[in-house]
């Protein structure tokens, strides 16, 4: 097959607005793409052999097709190896992908998602497998769950693959519909304002996990396939406390149930123009990861008290949790007093210094070169 020289693509990070652990409770969510993004380039390499590149890393790494098996690529690499495999070609050819990222590591933006679905995009542009961006979706959550072994929902790669600017993207995780609904910060005077908490993630992947399997148990409890489909919420939680481990059950539950409420209330405020009024919902959304959920860490929880007196309309841990970012919500002219605040709380606790950024709705995935470039 007469192949070009090369594909390449963007694929954006993300910041979660609300619905945090809805996704795979077959809820809702409600992210945005960000600025930050994955740039990767697919091109043809020598037979039988595959070879990643990425500028964050001193080494390439190198293997030959048939060593292209779940668990038999570590580190880095696993993420777009995991996107070749997941093309499920018969006769995959050499091919070389080279990876550049500025979305930040460990801070919970998606930096896997972006890597995935930018590489995903520029192969399938390369091989013309004419797939769409629904198909990529499935393929950079394959990527993450069948060959990485990471246990994503799938709201990460839905965000990268079809964020748009100017819009949250509100998932059903369960019909996996979107529906962009708009959020022009600029036009209300408004900022996003995140801040990166820099608290390493310690037993994050252990702790999902239990989260996960508390939910399924929970659902299972209340004989419902999901706890998406519970509807009252009291006689749930009451069934709940008789179990032998009802006083976790009961937390978790509550959370996801108010969580996808929180979701749904936030969706009408926006597509009713009233952005500011979101403001106690994410900050509800916080207490509830924090109380209920039991994901946050003293570092995110100083951060959105200060971000919090310092005026901001609303404050949330946004990600898996155990660290990562908070994101609040501020009139544009008060980013840099709110800054200054989450600076001053975290250096008087000891804490890492945060870093701090805005950021606004992007495009999602796109390629960067040819026709269809965006």
């Amino acid at each position: 097959m007469g192949m070009r020289e090369s594909a390449s693509w963007l694929a954006p990070g993300r910041v979660n607005l609300i619905g945090e652990h809805t996704d795979y409770n077959d809820g809702f969510v409600l992210p945005l793409a960000i600025e930050f993004g994955c740039r990767a380039t697919v091109s043809p390499g020598p037979a039988g052999r595959l070879r990643f590149v990425s500028a964050q890393e001193n080494d390439a790494v190198e293997l030959r097709v048939p060593a292209l098996q779940p668990e038999r690529v570590t580190g880095w690499a696993a993420y777009p190896a995991g996107v070749l495999w997941a093309l499920g070609l018969e006769d995959l050819p050499g091919l070389t992908v080279t990876v550049d990222s500025d979305v930040p590591l460990g801070a919970g933006l998606s930096s896997s998602a972006a890597l995935t679905c930018s590489v995903a995009g520029a192969a399938n542009d390369l091989l013309e497998l004419g797939l769409s961006p629904r198909e990529l979706v499935t393929v950079a959550r394959k990527a993450e769950n069948g060959f990485v072994g990471a246990p994503t929902g799938g709201m990460d790669q839905l965000a990268s693959m079809l964020g748009e600017a100017g819009s949250v993207l509100f998932c059903d995780m369960r019909s996996l519909d979107v529906r962009p609904v708009p959020f022009d910060l600029d036009a209300e005077g408004l900022a996003l304002l995140v801040v990166d908490s820099k608290a390493p993630h310690q037993h994050a992947d252990g702790e999902y996990a239990a989260r996960r399997r508390s939910c399924e148990r929970a659902a299972h409890v209340l004989g419902v396939p999901a706890l998406r489909d519970v509807t009252d919420l009291d006689g749930a939680l009451a069934k709940l406390a008789q179990d032998s481990e009802g006083e976790e059950l009961v937390k978790r539950a509550r959370h996801i149930v108010t969580e996808n409420a929180r979701v749904t209330d936030v969706v009408a405020l926006l597509d009713a123009g009233r952005v500011r009024e979101i403001g106690p919902a994410l900050t509800a959304s916080h207490a509830s990861m924090r109380d209920d959920f039991e994901i946050t860490v003293p570092e995110v929880d100083v951060l959105v008290e200060a971000l919090l007196s310092a005026g901001a309309y609303g404050a949330r841990m946004t990600g898996g949790g155990f660290g990562g970012c908070v994101i609040a919500l501020v009139d544009k002219d008060t980013v840099d007093a709110a800054t200054r605040a989450a600076v001053a709380a975290a250096a008087s606790r000891g804490f890492a210094e945060p870093r701090a950024f805005v950021t606004s709705p992007a495009a999602g995935a796109h390629a960067l070169d040819g026709p269809d470039a965006g």
